[in-house]
C-alpha cells in the first residue's frame, strides 16, 4: 500500500480493456487513411473512388456546428457534408445509451493524447495526471462549455467553419497541408506537450464536442456503478481514471467528464469482481 493525495492505494498490475485498444487503433488508422488518401487524390494519386471522403465528411461535430444554418435555412456550413449530420445523430444516440463512448473509444485525438501520456506515466509514475491543483482543475473543466458556445455563435453568425483554424484534430491529420492554420498547429503542439503531464488535456478543458456529449452522462441508460458492499475504497479506480473522477466516492458515475473508457471497472483496475461495473441495472 502507498499513500497518495490522502488516499491509501493498493499496488497491483492493472488489467486492460483490450477491445478498446483495438477499436482505438482501428479508428485512428481509418481516419489517417482517409486524410492521406484525400490529399493524394487531390494530387492525382490515391484511390479516386474514396477521394471525396475527407475529415469534414467523417467529423460528427460538423453536424453540431451546422445545426443552426440547417434548421433556419436548410443549408450546411461551407465544407461540412451531409454525412456529418448523420454521424452526429448516431453518436448522440450512442451517448444517450452508453455515455460519451465516442470520446473514450473512437476519437483519434483522444487516442493520441493517451499515447503521449504513456511517456508521462513513465516519467512521473503515479504523480502523472495530478499536477493541476483540484480547485483550479474544477474551474478549468467548465472552460470547454464556453468554447462550445463561442464556436456555435461565431459559426451561426458567419456561416463559416471558423473552428477549423483552431482545431487540433484537423491539424493532426492535415499537418502536412497548407490548408492548416498555424493556430491549429500551435494548439495541437500545446495539447501534446500538456499530455505528458495531464491525461487528455484537450478533452478535459477545451473540446467543444466533449462538452456536448458530456451532458449525456446525466441521463444515459448504461452507467458505471459501484457496489458499496464489496468496495474496498482503496482509491484504485479513482487514481487510474483518465478524467480524475473520484469513482470510489460515488454510487453511480454521472460526472460530465466521464468518457466511458471503463478503465475504472472491475474488468480493468478494481481488484474485486463485480464491484465497479457498467450496467443499466443496479448493483449489490
Amino acid at each position: 500500500m502507498v499513500t497518495l493525495f490522502g488516499k491509501r492505494i493498493r499496488l497491483f498490475r492493472p488489467r486492460t480493456i483490450w477491445i478498446r485498444r483495438i477499436v482505438q487503433w482501428f479508428f485512428f488508422l481509418l481516419i489517417a487513411s482517409i486524410a492521406i488518401n484525400h490529399t493524394l487524390v487531390e494530387n492525382d494519386m490515391g484511390i479516386p473512388l474514396l477521394g471525396s471522403a475527407s475529415l469534414h465528411a467523417v467529423c460528427p461535430f460538423g453536424g453540431v456546428e451546422t445545426l443552426y444554418t440547417f434548421a433556419t435555412g436548410g443549408l450546411l456550413v461551407k465544407k461540412i457534408h451531409d454525412s456529418s449530420l448523420v454521424l452526429a445523430a448516431i453518436v448522440l444516440l450512442l451517448s444517450i445509451l452508453f455515455g460519451p463512448v465516442f470520446c473514450g473509444w473512437v476519437c483519434p485525438l483522444g487516442t493520441v493524447q493517451e499515447w503521449t501520456g504513456k511517456l508521462g506515466r513513465k516519467l512521473f509514475k503515479r504523480r502523472y495526471n495530478h499536477f493541476v491543483p483540484v480547485k483550479i482543475d474544477n474551474i478549468l473543466r467548465y472552460m470547454r462549455y464556453g468554447i462550445l458556445v463561442w464556436v456555435l455563435y461565431v459559426t451561426a453568425k458567419s456561416g463559416m467553419l471558423v473552428f477549423e483554424a483552431y482545431d487540433p484534430y484537423f491539424a493532426l491529420f492535415n499537418f502536412w497541408s497548407t490548408d492548416v492554420a498555424w493556430s491549429a498547429l500551435a494548439i495541437l503542439g500545446i495539447t501534446l506537450t500538456l499530455s505528458v503531464f495531464v491525461e487528455r488535456p484537450w478533452c478535459k478543458y477545451a473540446c467543444p464536442y466533449g462538452a456536448v456529449l458530456g451532458v449525456t452522462n446525466l441521463f444515459r441508460v448504461f452507467s458505471i456503478k459501484r457496489a458499496e458492499s464489496t468496495c474496498k475504497a482503496d482509491g484504485a479506480c479513482s487514481i487510474m481514471c483518465p478524467m480524475n473522477i473520484e469513482v470510489d466516492t460515488k454510487t453511480v458515475v454521472r460526472d460530465h467528464q466521464c468518457i466511458s473508457c471503463l478503465e475504472c471497472t472491475s474488468e480493468a483496475i478494481c481488484p474485486v469482481a463485480k464491484t465497479v461495473v457498467f450496467t443499466s441495472g443496479g448493483v449489490k
